[in-house]
């Protein structure tokens, strides 16, 4: 199906030779690491002891989730990925480092706790639908050993690295200080700092490069701020997010109305969404912020990274579970779209 953005034949040229120096791309990326358990099975009764669905298990999965999801993206579109974050000593935790090492993925940036588990989260699907979701995790901030060791890595990586990527679902890794130090040691050396963000957390992030929340996020972040205001508008939201956080740019993702992208010193730009079909909104936003530093490491503009993120999140979104886009899909995404342009650029 085609997607929702247009593009002139030069345009697509373009976003392709972007894609192909993807290949040379190295992204350093610091978050929460997450083993995502999928169990699989059907449903064809309700429960007599509950009005709830039983499942009949068929077959569980396996993947890498939370910070590394984004490792799996950057990873499948032929870039290299240096992951740093936590696992527990325990057997979700030899797991989680197996399933890395089996997609290639570099290793040395593990840090192992022995005060906190590997963070868990199990999801039940029965015909392509999603029943429950239950986690397994502790959120306490890490132990001042741990986050000294995550910026040893740190220091050990800036220099070979194009752009820092911070993944932060509120589990502990991300904590102020040791963020401050991150974003004040990739500014010395000149890389780019992208942060996935976590609501409650947005004072954190105060001097990176681009921040990518949701529509939820953004406006509960402007709410904590400045009180809830029911005629805010996205405008404002974004407008507001620049300002105080003294960044260079905001991309807003918005779901069905595809995401809104702000820039220093630029009007907003509104790019519609690439999704034809929904089944698992899993991981979109990891997909979104994966290939939005790969492009900017690669030489794209942010209205070009941004474009090109939006068609991988519309392929993401039409797979089941924690997926990732291939570099096939995206590069036939690209030349797939239509071919009159209607990006709009708020006057």
């Amino acid at each position: 199906m085609k997607s929702g953005i247009a593009l002139a034949h030069s345009e697509k040229k373009r976003l392709q030779d972007l894609l192909d120096s993807f290949q040379k791309v190295r992204v350093l990326v610091v978050g929460d690491f997450i083993l995502d358990q999928f169990i699989w099975g059907s449903v064809d009764r309700i429960s007599p002891e509950a009005p709830v669905p039983v499942v009949h298990v068929q077959r569980e999965s396996y993947m890498p989730g939370g910070s590394l999801n984004v490792g799996n993206n950057i990873r499948a579109l032929h870039g290299i990925v240096y992951p740093c974050g936590v696992v527990g000593r325990d057997r979700e935790g030899r797991m989680l480092v197996r399933l890395i090492r089996r997609e290639k993925i570099e290793t040395t940036g593990i840090v192992y706790a022995t005060d906190r588990p590997t963070c868990v989260k199990t999801r039940v699907i029965a015909h392509s639908q999603q029943v429950v979701r239950f986690d397994r995790e502790k959120t306490h901030d890490l132990a001042p050993e741990l986050k000294r060791k995550i910026f040893q890595f740190v220091q050990k990586s800036i220099s070979s690295v194009d752009v820092v990527l911070i993944e932060d679902y509120g589990k502990g890794v991300i904590q102020p200080r040791l963020l401050k130090q991150i974003i004040d040691l990739s500014q010395k050396h000149r890389k780019p700092v992208l942060v996935d963000p976590k609501e409650k957390h947005f004072s954190y992030y105060a001097g990176a490069t681009v921040i990518t929340p949701n529509r939820k996020e953004a406006f509960q972040a402007y709410s904590n701020d400045r009180g809830e205001d029911k005629n805010i508008s996205v405008e404002d939201v974004g407008k507001d997010l620049m300002k105080r956080l003294n960044l260079k740019a905001v991309l807003i993702t918005l779901g069905e109305d595809g995401m809104a992208l702000f820039e220093k010193g630029k009007s907003m730009v509104t790019i519609p969404t690439a999704a034809r079909e929904v089944y698992d909104v899993s991981g979109a936003g990891d997909t979104v912020i994966a290939v939005l530093s790969m492009a900017m490491a690669a030489g794209a503009s942010m209205k070009e990274a941004s474009i090109i993120a939006n068609l991988a999140a519309g392929i993401v979104v039409g797979k089941l579970g924690t997926a990732v886009v291939t570099f096939k899909e995206l590069r036939q995404a690209i030349e797939n779209c239509p071919g009159t342009r209607n990006l709009k650029r708020k006057r």
